[in-house]
């Protein structure tokens, strides 16, 4: 059966629908179906392995877009559908293809210079438009269903319905809810049958859930059209309907990270991570695909606090990095399958080769974004690197800040707010980021922002500010006087990454990591004087961080006095086009430093 997919604004998916792919995996041997004839009981026994990706990101090829060469990181992990689907095929061959299904949960379309193409450059939109490279290659590759990801949302509704009707399988989002309606928007699940050597079918629900925090960090692309309820409401109110339409397996594809945390604090009335309550709050869930947050968990066993069952949940590590294999034991008892084991493992994709299936169907596609990147766009009177920008101010941070703060200036010119002093946010989003001296291409320019942010500008006080930095300061792990200091263990205290802690520019300061987070800034000035706590500014930031994204204070609140659409690397990019050449001694200055009872860590 064909998926009928709609078009958002004008037919919703109905309320209970779902999406009913029957027939898709025929019967085994018994044997490859695990009989249990040498176990003495002599019950009907069924082995089905579901496989699973999440965090692909644009990723198809084992290739860094932003370095020009192959992928390769401190653990040597490989990345891309290419490799994964060299994975799927070894699990098919070992399992019987139809013993097993391939499942994704989220965040598909962005991340790569490859996705970003096809939906900004060459975009999938266009009347006769490509097919995008990831739907080629996930349908090349045999998935059975994908949840919907957070950033499956940056490119607008447009693109990913495109996408959507581009896939071969559902997109799946069960609290992804039309904002009229509140009915679902997408496909809330699907109920695939899988044959068997006994006799009757095991009806396996897919239940995809995605992240509320959709509602702030898209806030412009979503608002009024779409909401985002918690998982665990959701998970509450469809998991007794798949089981009551016969549903044997039922496994969630949720697009949540398993802590339970928010990085949107109050904001919103629903958990961020929400995987492992969901495991403990929803009776009738066998497995739960975990996303989102970026780590590996092989497999991690949740009691449900109804009925005691265990849930086992597996997160496989981004962008195609590693694969996870549920296996599911079942049993026929009284007239209908049971689960009677589950557990979880993942697959390292740097073990095997990539599929030259995938290499060969995406080539085209892959050289003309390989040429795109290396587009010479201007000069730099010297190198950048992003290496130190962690613990240092470095010019490559502040390049950013110097593009945005002029953006905003001059965008402000002739308002009421173009006397205000306009300061900058900025974050290390990659540390291999760098420009060098000479000829700078697309790609290393584009490399200082992965993320497809736009820019905005808010008023904030000074004191506002100071409590800004303070919370940004969090950062860096305690650190007493003395002693040697270990740049390695220095940074992403309490698990903050890289991109929640912001320099700001235009303020000049030092963070004394002696201390306790809270009362770290010390000699806050502007123009050389001390911080004025009733001052106004108006802060140059990213729509993540303005939408509340890290839950930073006060900026979310702040009055917003300018937006714009373009991400903010497409920004950067048209700066130096227009300009021909970067002149790091023009804005490159050390105005914030890490101190230790008022000296300096370097």
């Amino acid at each position: 059966m064909t998926l009928d997919r709609r078009n958002f604004l004008g037919r919703t998916a109905a309320t209970g629908a779902g999406v009913a792919l029957v027939g898709a995996v025929g019967a085994g041997s018994a044997e490859a179906a695990g009989a249990g004839s040498d176990r003495g009981d002599r019950k009907k026994r069924y082995a089905l392995t579901v496989m699973g990706t999440t965090d692909l990101h644009g990723n198809v090829f084992n290739w860094d877009y932003f370095t020009d060469a192959e992928f390769d990181d401190k653990a040597h992990n490989d990345v891309g559908l290419a490799k994964i689907s060299t994975l799927v095929n070894e699990v098919r061959r070992e399992k019987g293809r139809r013993n097993t299904l391939l499942i994704d949960a989220g965040d598909t379309i962005q991340g790569t210079q490859l996705s970003y193409y096809y939906a900004k450059v060459d975009p999938i939109t266009k009347a006769r438009g490509p097919v995008h490279p990831m739907a080629q290659a996930m349908n090349a590759i045999g998935y059975d269903a994908a949840a919907l990801g957070n950033h499956e949302f940056n490119y607008g509704i447009p693109v990913l319905r495109k996408f959507e009707e581009q896939c071969d399988f559902p997109l799946l989002g069960a609290n992804a809810l039309d904002a009229k309606t509140l009915r679902p928007a997408f496909a809330p699940y699907v109920m695939k049958r899988v044959c068997t050597p006994f006799g009757r079918d095991v009806k396996v629900a897919v239940l995809g859930l995605t992240n509320p925090g959709i509602a702030i960090w898209d806030k412009a692309n979503v608002q009024g059209k779409m909401v985002f309820p918690g998982l665990e409401e959701q998970a509450a109110k469809w998991v007794p309907r798949l089981r009551s339409m016969g549903a044997d397996v039922v496994i969630v594809s949720a697009h949540s990270g398993s802590s339970g945390t928010s990085s949107y604090g109050d904001q919103l009335p629903y958990v961020e991570n929400a995987a492992a309550l969901v495991a403990e709050q929803v009776p009738g869930i066998d497995a739960i695909l975990v996303g989102h947050a970026h780590t590996e968990i092989p497999e991690y066993r949740v009691a449900n606090k109804k009925t005691g069952k265990e849930v086992v949940l597996s997160e496989p590590l981004k962008w195609g990095q590693r694969l996870t294999l549920f296996d599911f034991g079942l049993v026929w008892e009284r007239g209908c399958w049971k689960v009677e084991s589950v557990s979880a493992k993942v697959l390292n994709s740097n073990t095997v080769a990539e599929d030259q299936k995938i290499v060969h169907l995406l080539r085209d596609e892959h050289a003309k974004v390989v040429a795109y990147v290396n587009q010479v766009i201007g000069t730099s009177s010297a190198a950048m690197s992003a290496v130190e920008a962690p613990y240092r101010d470095t010019p490559i941070i502040d390049f950013i800040n110097h593009v945005q703060a002029e953006t905003v200036k001059a965008a402000l010119a002739g308002t009421a707010y173009a006397s205000l002093p306009v300061l900058s946010q900025a974050s290390c989003f990659s540390r291999t980021a760098a420009v060098p001296a000479g000829k700078v291409t697309i790609r290393e320019v584009a490399g200082l922002y992965p993320f497809e942010n736009t820019l905005e500008a808010r008023v904030l006080t000074g004191a506002q500010l100071r409590e800004y930095l303070e919370f940004s300061a969090r950062y860096y792990v305690r650190t007493a006087a003395g002693g040697a200091v270990d740049p390695a263990k220095l940074t992403n205290a309490e698990g903050i990454p890289d991109y929640n802690y912001d320099a700001v520019s235009g303020l000049s300061y030092e963070i004394d990591i002696a201390k306790a987070p809270g009362a770290r800034i010390g000699k806050l000035s502007f123009g050389g004087k001390p911080l004025d706590d009733a001052a106004q500014f108006v802060l140059a930031v990213n729509n993540y961080r303005a939408s509340g994204g890290g839950n930073f204070p006060h900026v979310a609140g702040a009055k917003q006095v300018w937006a714009n659409s373009e991400e903010i690397r497409n920004t950067i990019i048209s700066w130096v086009k227009a300009r021909g050449s970067i002149d790091v001694g023009a804005f490159a200055s050390v105005d914030w430093k890490l101190t230790r009872d008022g000296a300096p860590v370097f």
